[in-house]
């Protein structure tokens, strides 16, 4: 089976998930058309194949590559969702998205970062009782590891200025045979503590609040003096203040 490629930065869409009136935060994913795209550019227009099907009253999609190797159709499938827009439309691109997630296309957008925005004057507006963003955002840079892992995120507005930077330099580690790996494990606790930092901002918590929790149940006043257990236990509690 061929190798699928990670996502460009132009092939990256940002949907607005939450607002508050200090900010808001945001969801990379991408679209069909993008995920149709790589079919035909990975597999040849002719190598690939989708149908839906009802399953106890949900819309699944299956989406089937065929495996010039093995000489047979390799398949993935996965259920919609009605989007309030689109309805059976929307649940048809939902669930064939989400089959062409099964098969590799856009997995590594599941290591995003929280992504928290912080707002521009009158960017947070309300119209029948709702906040919403009067602000279009595109993803400008990203960068991704050997595990296919995003170590560098740009995010712009439709007037270019930079609303989000976000960037993990990985730590090189001998492994004993002159050759250098990655620390993985590094690179995990650099991301807790970028989302620790965001979810504070997100709750209006004071980072001297976090501080005063690793002084008094860790000894230290630093979040990556912790192993990666102890900043996982340290991020669940955060979410829950």
């Amino acid at each position: 089976m061929k190798e699928i490629r990670p996502l460009r930065a132009d092939e990256i869409d940002v949907r607005v998930q939450s607002i508050k009136d200090n900010g808001y935060t945001v969801l990379l994913y991408k679209d069909a058309r993008c995920d149709m795209k790589i079919l035909d550019e990975t597999f040849g227009t002719m190598n690939w194949q989708r149908h839906h099907e009802v399953v106890n009253n949900n819309l699944f999609c299956t989406v089937s590559i065929y495996d010039e190797n093995k000489n047979q159709w390799i398949d993935k499938q996965d259920v919609g969702v009605p989007s309030n827009a689109q309805g059976e439309k929307g649940e048809s691109s939902d669930s064939f998205k989400r089959a062409c997630t099964n098969i590799g296309i856009g997995r590594e957008l599941y290591t995003a970062p929280f992504i928290w925005i912080n707002p521009l004057s009158g960017e947070i507006r309300t119209r029948d009782n709702k906040k919403y963003v009067n602000t279009k955002l595109k993803v400008t840079d990203i960068e991704y590891n050997d595990n296919r892992e995003i170590i560098r995120l740009e995010i712009r507005d439709d007037k270019d200025n930079i609303r989000y930077q976000y960037q993990i330099r990985e730590k090189i580690q001998n492994n004993g045979s002159g050759a250098s790996v990655n620390n993985n494990e590094s690179l995990e606790k650099e991301k807790i503590k970028s989302d620790i930092v965001a979810m504070c901002k997100v709750k209006n918590i004071d980072l001297n609040k976090v501080t005063e929790e690793l002084r008094a149940n860790y000894g230290t006043d630093k979040i990556l003096d912790l192993n990666l257990n102890q900043m996982k236990m340290l991020k669940d509690k955060v979410s829950r203040w």
